[in-house]
């Protein structure tokens, strides 16, 4: 029986997953930081097996060891977090727990799970988004983060050939989860956060970010357009390199490829109401 590993299953992007590929007969390993949320996800299919995993936890990462098959097929790394806000007002421990579950935790668990993937020619799929391709004001710890997870997989893609293990990133853009639907309080609480003079230097950003946010939910793309892609990552028989989700999300590849750089910062203030002075 095919298997894989699907980290940050809770909930959202991790938890379809994991009912997909169960349902399409694989044994899933769904990692989840609270053995509640897994014993949700066994509960409706019992071909998902709960594993208690924090993707920032080396302990857990290393008992991996004793609880993943010999024959493992795949992993898919989807664990992820967003810290928003301006570059000047993050602080060192917000980008480095933005670093420590997108990128290091991402690699940790893929060279745990290496020397498995290695005996049966398995799959490693990260999960990525537009955001490692595009960067936009207000969210420049995330962003850099997917941009450095890129170069990573871009270089272990290669290096992984002389095994036959294939190695993919999911590109897509805002999807309809509870993440992206809860933006618009991620931005409030960031903004409670910060002090008044920080408040008021950085208003009209602050009030663009928190725009932006209440407009993402509208055009999020079903959670299925990223499952859809997934499933090819795993089965096709020479998966692609870069999966990009849906029209719309091909559609912004293109465009932002082909739109000159001062036109793109231009139109980025704009909609986050960014004036010059």
């Amino acid at each position: 029986m095919n298997s894989v590993l699907v980290t940050g299953a809770a909930r959202g992007i991790g938890k379809a997953i994991c009912l997909r590929m169960a349902q399409q007969g694989w044994h899933v390993y769904a990692g989840v930081r609270k053995l509640s949320d897994g014993e949700a996800l066994t509960a409706q299919n019992p071909a998902i097996t709960p594993i208690v995993l924090d993707v920032t936890n080396p302990e857990q990462i290393a008992e991996l060891d004793a609880v993943l098959p010999a024959d493992l097929t795949a992993v898919v790394n989807n664990a992820g977090i967003v810290v928003d806000g301006p570059v000047e007002l993050l602080t060192p421990e917000e980008l480095r727990n933005q670093f420590e579950v997108n990128v290091f935790g991402a690699v940790a668990v893929t060279q745990a799970v290496l020397p498995r993937l290695r005996a049966s020619r398995g799959r490693v799929v990260f999960i990525s988004s537009l955001s490692g391709r595009i960067s936009t004001p207000g969210t420049g710890a995330y962003n850099s983060s997917k941009f450095a997870l890129e170069g990573l997989v871009d270089a272990l893609r290669v290096e992984l050939r002389p095994w036959g293990i294939h190695t993919s990133l999911i590109e897509p853009g805002p999807i309809a989860t509870d993440l992206w639907f809860g933006a618009t309080d991620m931005v409030d609480t960031t903004t409670s956060h910060l002090t008044d003079e920080q408040r008021t230097l950085y208003a009209a950003h602050l009030a663009g970010l928190r725009k932006m946010s209440q407009q993402v939910p509208k055009i999020a793309a079903p959670v299925g357009s990223v499952v859809k892609e997934v499933e090819k990552a795993l089965t096709a028989k020479r998966p692609s390199a870069r999966y990009v989700p849906g029209i719309a999300g091909k559609i912004q590849v293109i465009a932002t490829g082909l739109t000159p750089t001062p036109v793109l910062d231009t139109l980025f203030a704009l909609v986050s109401g960014i004036r010059k002075k």
